[in-house]
C-alpha cells in the first residue's frame, strides 16, 4: 500500500495528491501513467503521472472528481493509504532533440501537459504553453507552467482570466506571427485535441496527441483503451498515450468515450449517497 504524503485542493472538483511510491518515481517519465485502486473493492483507474521526485521517492497525480472511484480517492486525506499503485505504464513522451515546441492543454489535461513542458524545458527547448479553462476558478498550474515556458498564454472561454477564446486561437496567433514549432503536444478534452490537429494540420506542423480512452488492465490485454490510427487498431495503454494527432479518428474516440457516462453518474450518484449517509 502507498501513503498519501500531501493533499492539494486545485479547484472545486480536481485535486493534487503526492504519494510515497519510490520505485515507480525511480523509473516515472512525463507522459507515463500509473494505474490504481482506492481499496481492495474498488476498481482500476488510470491516472496521468503529474509529477515525479526521485530523491524524496514520491510520484504526483492530479485527478478531477467524476466518478465512484475519483469520489472516493479524493475522501482520502494526508497520512491514509491507497491499496493499489502500479506503474509506469505506457511510453514516455519523446522530447529528445526538440529546439522549440507548443504545449497545448486544456482543464484537467493541463495536469498531463505540465511534466511535458517541464522536461522539454529543462532540456533547452523554447517551449511555449497554451492552456485553457472554461473561467477563472478552474484554473490550475499557472505557476508550474510559467516557470517550465518561454512564453505562457491562458484562454479561458469565458474571459474571467487571462485572454478569452479557445486554445487554438491562440496557437493559430502564435504561428501567424512567425512561430516555426518542431512540434505541438496537446493534451485534453477529445474534442479540444481534434481542433488543435485539424488546425495544424492547415499549417503542416506536426502534432502528437495524449489519448486518455477507457482503461482497466493498462497491459493491452482487455481491449478497452483501443483507437483507430492510421487506419489500424491501437491499444493506448502499450502503443501511447501518444499519437500522431493526424493519424487519429477523433470521432470514433469520442463516440467510444461517452459509452459509459450514464454508469458513471450513477456510480458516482451512489458514492457521494453512501458518504451523505455515514457523515449523518
Amino acid at each position: 500500500m502507498n501513503q498519501i504524503i500531501k493533499k492539494q485542493i486545485l479547484n472545486p472538483t480536481v485535486t493534487l495528491m503526492e504519494i510515497d511510491a519510490p520505485m515507480i518515481a525511480k523509473k516515472a517519465e512525463p507522459g507515463q501513467f500509473i494505474i490504481l485502486r482506492v481499496d481492495e473493492n474498488g476498481e482500476r483507474i488510470p491516472l496521468t503521472i503529474a509529477d515525479y521526485n526521485r530523491e524524496k521517492g514520491t510520484v504526483t497525480i492530479i485527478f478531477q472528481i467524476v466518478g465512484a472511484s475519483t469520489e472516493a480517492l479524493n475522501h482520502l486525506n494526508t497520512g491514509d493509504y491507497i491499496q493499489d499503485f502500479a506503474g509506469p505504464l505506457g511510453k514516455a513522451t519523446e522530447t529528445e532533440g526538440l529546439k522549440k515546441v507548443a504545449v497545448v492543454g486544456g482543464g484537467v489535461g493541463c495536469a498531463i501537459a505540465y511534466p511535458v513542458a517541464k522536461k522539454l524545458h529543462e532540456q533547452g527547448c523554447e517551449v511555449h504553453s497554451i492552456v485553457g479553462f472554461r473561467n477563472k476558478d478552474l484554473v490550475i498550474l499557472e505557476e508550474e507552467f510559467k516557470n517550465a515556458s518561454s512564453k505562457l498564454v491562458l484562454m479561458t472561454d469565458d474571459g474571467s482570466y487571462g485572454e478569452k477564446g479557445l486554445v487554438t486561437d491562440a496557437l493559430k496567433a502564435l504561428i501567424e506571427d512567425g512561430n516555426q514549432y518542431d512540434t505541438v503536444i496537446t493534451i485534453g478534452p477529445l474534442i479540444m485535441m481534434k481542433f488543435v490537429c485539424n488546425l495544424t494540420k492547415t499549417y503542416g506542423v506536426k502534432t502528437i496527441a495524449s489519448m486518455n480512452p477507457i482503461m482497466i488492465d493498462g497491459t493491452g490485454m482487455c481491449g478497452g483503451c483501443r483507437l483507430s490510427v492510421g487506419g489500424k487498431t491501437k491499444f493506448a495503454c502499450v502503443d501511447g498515450p501518444d499519437f500522431d494527432g493526424f493519424e487519429i479518428d477523433f470521432d470514433e474516440a469520442i463516440a467510444r468515450s461517452s459509452i459509459y457516462k450514464p454508469f458513471e453518474r450513477n456510480a458516482h450518484e451512489a458514492v457521494c449517497n453512501l458518504y451523505k449517509m455515514e457523515v449523518k
